[in-house]
């Protein structure tokens, strides 16, 4: 099988999603303390849904997470669990002062394999922005 693709019982499959998403009013609330929260909190999710991260960068004010996916569940779906859970879990080990951590916009895009190296490289180019 060709490197990349997973195998499940009935299907073969390689699907990769590109997600990028915000705190409410873009606030820069995602550094030091709540940036390594927020790490373990959406590798923790990512482990229960079936997902590898590919590559995850939490800049100050957004996210970047390159998942390799399960064919069961949809894009929407997993940006909802892991906004979900990681918003639940910061907002009672910190105080943000906003009516809730995320924004209900995101950005999704499917990557195959011959863009995934593109996606990787922008994703580490922003690091450190």
């Amino acid at each position: 099988m060709p490197i990349g693709y997973s195998r499940e019982r009935t299907s073969v499959h390689n699907l990769n999603h590109h997600f990028v998403w915000c705190p409410k009013y873009r606030k820069p609330v995602l550094t030091d303390e709540v940036a390594d929260s927020l790490e373990r909190l959406i590798e923790a999710k990512a482990d229960e849904l079936g997902l590898d991260i590919l590559r995850l960068a939490i800049q100050p004010d957004h996210v970047h997470l390159f998942p390799t996916g399960n064919p069961k569940l949809s894009p929407n779906k997993i940006i909802q669990q892991v906004n979900g859970y990681t918003s639940r879990n910061l907002r009672d080990e910190f105080d943000f002062s906003l009516p809730s951590l995320w924004t209900r916009s995101y950005f999704v895009s499917s990557a195959g394999e011959v863009s995934s190296q593109t996606i990787e490289e922008y994703i580490e180019a922003q690091t450190g922005r």
